[in-house]
């Protein structure tokens, strides 16, 4: 029983870890260059993110600009009008791997990410070794009972980021502005997942590192950023 409630918390922990890693460093500070991060927090955040998920930066910074510039247009990898709430709730994992493989795409929108000796001969061409090593981690530290803590913690970021915030953040929820596109905002408390329930703030002004907006608002990624601010491991570039 102590195992599994350790196991709990971990899974917990680890997955929110990778949730602020990215709202932080893959959107806010790589996709729109609203924020810098000390060295050692940014790699920190790459590292974990290569841990975890197993995404490249420039890949996921690129596909993301690219939903920017076609939002909720047929092109959009993740719009829920061109490919369906269901699939993109679902199936935005499948939406962003088949993205990725448009290497126009990468190659026009993915400048300006690290491109260092670790990205360009480990993060890259060994994505998949870092959730290799978690799972034996899990494992090793779980038995069993690793293997389902795997399994949630690969499946967290597909659900949340690519499914839930690209799937109901452009097709449920209250707009604080009213864009062009069909962004919303799924909750006013962006804690969940990071800050980025705050869908329709972030299509208003995509470069600000805040995505709250209104009084009631709430975002945790911002808080983070302001704590880390505070302490001289970030520096705001854009509110």
């Amino acid at each position: 029983m102590i195992q599994q409630m350790t196991a709990l918390i971990y899974l917990l922990a680890a997955t929110h870890i990778t949730i602020l890693s990215v709202t932080l460093y893959l959107h806010r500070s790589q996709a729109h260059r609203s924020v810098e991060f000390h060295p050692v927090i940014q790699h920190f955040m790459r590292f974990w993110l290569w841990l975890t998920t197993g995404m490249i930066t420039s890949e996921w910074v690129a596909v993301h600009r690219y939903h920017h510039q076609k939002t909720d247009l047929a092109q959009d990898p993740h719009s829920p009008h061109a490919h369906g709430i269901g699939t993109v709730l679902f199936k935005g994992a499948w939406l962003y791997y088949k993205a990725t493989q448009n290497r126009e795409i990468i190659t026009k929108y993915g400048k300006g990410t690290p491109q260092d000796f670790v990205e360009t001969w480990v993060y890259k061409p060994y994505s998949f070794v870092g959730i290799l090593l978690l799972l034996l981690f899990n494992m090793t530290c779980f038995g069993a009972v690793g293997l389902l803590v795997w399994i949630v913690q690969m499946a967290w970021i597909p659900f949340w980021a690519a499914g839930v915030i690209n799937g109901l953040g452009h097709w449920w929820g209250y707009r604080n502005y009213d864009t062009p596109d069909h962004s919303h905002n799924i909750c006013g408390w962006g804690i969940l997942i990071g800050g980025e329930e705050l869908h329709n703030n972030h299509h208003k002004n995509g470069a600000s590192a805040r995505l709250s907006a209104k009084w009631f608002e709430f975002d945790e990624g911002w808080l983070v950023i302001r704590l880390l601010s505070a302490v001289g491991l970030a520096k705001i570039k854009n509110v």
